[in-house]
């Protein structure tokens, strides 16, 4: 399960398959050096990406 405090880094090598996500968002964190240290939740927040319907899908994704 993909939660807020985990990092964007980790989200991205541990499920690849997120990359998707990330990007239907407007969140190129593959591409930025600050993926490996930021928490989803301060990514979404930078963002103004609503972190509840971000979580939601990732989870969705990933049990699929």
């Amino acid at each position: 399960m993909i939660t807020k405090t985990m990092r964007i880094g980790d989200i991205i090598r541990t499920y690849p398959q997120s990359l998707k996500i990330f990007e239907k968002y407007g969140l190129d964190c593959y591409e930025c050096q600050v993926a490996d240290y930021e928490e989803l939740e301060h990514g979404a927040g930078v963002h103004k990406t609503d972190l509840e319907k971000l979580l939601k899908e990732l989870n969705e994704l990933i049990q699929s």
